[in-house]
């Protein structure tokens, strides 16, 4: 009898932890559920935005006069057909594409290279230039507007895609990132043997810094695709030609002086978002692993 009041007072506490454990489980889940839904209403919004005709009313479903859904005439494909026949929107989307592709991988292999030199590398002045790249970060974008444009004019870069892709080559948040990334997941040791062998320093950095950092070349390069098809600024100060505009700038063209056309405005912007969302879903394992690589050593 002893025994068995011993292993019910000692049965009990367990039940009640995974009673509490089960209960903020569920909690949290509640909490991320409601969460979702109201970071899904704009975009549920925004879709049904771009297929609703111009004029109908109704928040998310197009309704008539007396409340009831317009399914006959409320919705509308013109929206979509227009941007792609009289505003030629898929010229823009390739604009766009071939800009976040080519910046995306020039400034991945320059700030991966660059990284892992100011981490494996011993040559002088290594410390100056580590303080230059994080001191560079520090100073707002804004503020180097105006000496970009007027070292491009120099060059004669304006009016063409080198003026945005080769200011992005060599971002010094990347280069910093890959420091940090080479210093913890690339070890001194595999360089030193492979040195040893009689391997390039060239062919070295291809074939084994790159596999080891992949993580972080798969977050970075899908970073620099997201902010560059996204980037606003910089193609509308640089380029001048109405067929070498990106999407972003085009998207903002929709809206007009006195009127704006919402139900364009919508399609613009969904038709901007579809590429990047397919692009994340299908690296956000990479993306995720790239971010927390480093996170715990050994």
């Amino acid at each position: 009898m002893p025994e068995a009041a011993t292993a019910t007072r000692t049965d009990t506490p367990l039940l009640t932890r995974q009673q509490k454990r089960r209960l903020s489980l569920t909690a949290v889940y509640i909490l991320l559920a409601v969460t979702s839904v109201i970071m899904l209403i704009p975009f549920v919004y925004l879709i049904a935005a771009s297929f609703k005709a111009s004029g109908v009313a109704g928040l998310f479903l197009p309704r008539t006069a007396d409340g009831s859904i317009d399914w006959a005439t409320g919705f509308t494909f013109s929206h979509y057909q227009r941007l792609f026949t009289e505003l030629s929107f898929g010229t823009y989307v390739l604009n766009s594409f071939f800009l976040a592709s080519v910046t995306s991988l020039v400034a991945t292999v320059c700030a991966a290279m660059g990284g892992y030199a100011l981490a494996k590398f011993r040559f002088a002045g290594r410390e100056l230039f580590t303080n230059l790249v994080l001191g560079s970060l520090v100073i707002p974008g804004a503020l180097l507007i105006a000496p970009a444009y007027q070292v491009l004019y120099w060059l004669g870069l304006l009016d063409s895609y080198a003026g945005i892709i080769i200011p992005a080559a060599a971002p010094a948040f990347g280069i910093y990132l890959f420091r940090q990334a080479s210093l913890a997941g690339i070890p001194d040791e595999i360089l030193e043997s492979a040195r040893i062998d009689g391997c390039g320093e060239l062919r070295m950095f291809f074939t084994m810094a790159v596999p080891l950092i992949r993580p972080m070349i798969g977050a970075f390069l899908l970073i620099t695709f997201l902010a560059t098809w996204n980037n606003f600024i910089g193609p509308q100060i640089v380029l001048q030609t109405p067929e070498k505009l990106p999407l972003a700038v085009a998207i903002s063209n929709l809206k007009g002086i006195y009127s704006t056309e919402y139900g364009m405005l919508m399609a613009g912007t969904l038709v901007s978002i579809a590429p990047v969302l397919i692009l994340f879903l299908m690296l956000q394992k990479e993306f995720i692993a790239g971010l927390t690589s480093g996170a715990v050593k050994g």
